[in-house]
């Protein structure tokens, strides 16, 4: 279980990064998509929380 949710952290974080990063907002009004540390952060949370349930 806990490397399920390890796996999960790690890759709903590569992949929050990767849409920080290729994000169309340069302006920075929207969070998510404007910094891909944030991005990460935010993917690597929900990645947990999804690998944890399945």
């Amino acid at each position: 279980m806990f490397i399920k949710v390890i796996i999960g952290v790690i890759i709903g974080g590569l992949a929050g990064a990767v849409m920080g990063y290729a994000g169309s907002c340069t302006t920075g009004a929207c969070p998510l998509t404007s910094n891909p540390w944030i991005g990460g952060v935010y993917g690597a949370f929900i990645g947990g929380l999804i690998a944890s349930t399945i």
